[in-house]
């Protein structure tokens, strides 16, 4: 295992923990086991058939592939969520919008039914990560998640039958499209924020995931330009925006929120201590 991370590390430029980890997961696969496990049996010789499968796993990444998309699947809050070349990979970075958008929502309703329900949208919701873990941190609530693509929201609404989780409901929309005259206590979004010519997005996992939900115009924030405009129509009165955005556009998201006339605009910062998601609420 030693050896293999070492590979995976000179290879990928992972870093060596990055690396070691990363050899557990595709083990773990293989023999379908826990990590405690692993490490529990560090001597462990594989039979030729799981030794001939871990092999093809592993030159499978080395090759550059996502271990998510090798794997299918990526634990994203404490939840197990089918992924593929569709959607984003679910990102540690990103658990910080979950637990902000819980944060900013309306206190739980007991019992949680009738019209005290609380309305929750996420925009660009990919493999459905952050719907369904609102979803199911929440089940007073009733959350949609939009997606411009088929595919993803096949993803995604696959991830809810897995998990039974019952209180979403997934819709087809480019943004705010499809959903005329609808109103919510909370709108969340991890947007495509990455700048058209970023030399990121010849690198790492980033290649094998879809370019439109990366890169957006310029300088990475058209596309939250266009729904921070939009948000107005379909927040419900002191509602909360909150946007995910690369590791340096926290001024000029914050900005783009004051300039359309949000109120208690804010940045918070995630495990690395980066501005990681910005927002506001809706002041009229």
């Amino acid at each position: 295992m030693r050896a293999d991370a070492a590979r995976l590390n000179t290879t990928l430029d992972l870093g060596a923990a990055t690396a070691r980890i990363e050899v557990q997961c595709l083990l773990q696969h293989v023999l379908e086991v826990p990590r405690s496990y692993l490490l529990a049996h560090s001597e462990l010789v594989l039979n030729a058939t799981r030794q001939a499968a871990y092999d093809s796993l592993l030159q499978r990444r080395l090759q550059g592939e996502p271990v998510a998309h090798i794997l299918g699947e990526r634990e994203f809050f404490g939840l197990s969520f089918k992924v593929t070349p569709d959607t984003l990979i679910p990102r540690p970075e990103t658990e910080l919008l979950v637990e902000l958008a819980l944060q900013h929502m309306p206190p739980l309703q007991h019992p949680p039914s009738g019209r005290g329900r609380v309305r929750v949208l996420d925009l660009g919701t990919g493999s459905g990560a952050i719907a369904l873990s609102i979803a199911q941190s929440r089940p007073d609530a009733d959350v949609v998640a939009v997606d411009a693509s088929e595919a993803a929201l096949q993803v995604a609404a696959e991830n809810a039958r897995r998990l039974g989780i019952a209180n979403i409901r997934f819709m087809h929309s480019d943004w705010f499209s499809g959903l005329a005259g609808q109103h919510f206590n909370l709108i969340v979004s991890n947007p495509p924020y990455i700048a058209a010519d970023d030399a990121h997005l010849s690198q790492g996992d980033v290649r094998f995931e879809p370019i439109t939900a990366l890169a957006s115009g310029a300088d990475g924030l058209d596309d939250i330009r266009r729904i921070v405009a939009q948000a107005e129509d379909f927040l419900g009165h002191d509602a909360w925006l909150l946007l995910e955005h690369g590791y340096d556009q926290a001024d000029k998201v914050r900005s783009i929120l004051q300039q359309h006339g949000f109120a208690g605009v804010m940045s918070a910062k995630d495990i690395a201590g980066i501005e990681r998601v910005s927002g506001g609420k809706r002041s009229k």
